[in-house]
């Protein structure tokens, strides 16, 4: 059974996360606070791939797709009207985590809080992005 390198406490792989190749357990990680849940209200679709080394491949011409699920229909009311939105999203696959690295942009080694990378414990993303057209419950 893996070893919390903190408290040297065994725990099973469901109450660690791995970063930097250390096992830490959630105890210590988030000081005993409870996770919450997070719901899908639908996924995004576009023609970008994740490579190796910095950013997505892909052209970034094309418009991405926010497929939102039937029941989130009525949370549409009047979206149109704005031109830009925000959207808040999780890096559902995973991904190594680690607390430094060298940023792709400059070569800066930073904190994972210094950057933009989705290698981050939380996995949650934000981002605004042009609104182009609503079809049914799907954005452009």
């Amino acid at each position: 059974m893996p070893v919390c390198t903190k408290c040297k406490k065994e725990k099973g792989l469901d109450q660690l996360d791995k970063f930097d190749d250390k096992f830490m357990c959630y105890s210590c990680l988030y000081q005993n606070n409870k996770p919450f849940k997070i719901f899908p209200i639908g996924f995004v679709e576009n023609q970008l791939e994740r490579g190796g080394g910095f950013g997505l491949k892909g052209s970034r011409d094309n418009v991405s797709k926010i497929r939102l699920f039937e029941s989130q229909r009525p949370f549409l009311y009047k979206l149109e009207e704005d031109e830009w939105i925000t959207v808040v999203y999780y890096f559902h696959k995973q991904h190594k985590i680690r607390s430094t690295f060298s940023r792709g942009i400059d070569g800066k080694k930073v904190g994972i809080f210094a950057s933009r990378t989705p290698n981050r414990l939380s996995r949650i993303g934000i981002t605004n992005v042009k609104l182009v057209k609503i079809e049914d419950t799907t954005l452009f």
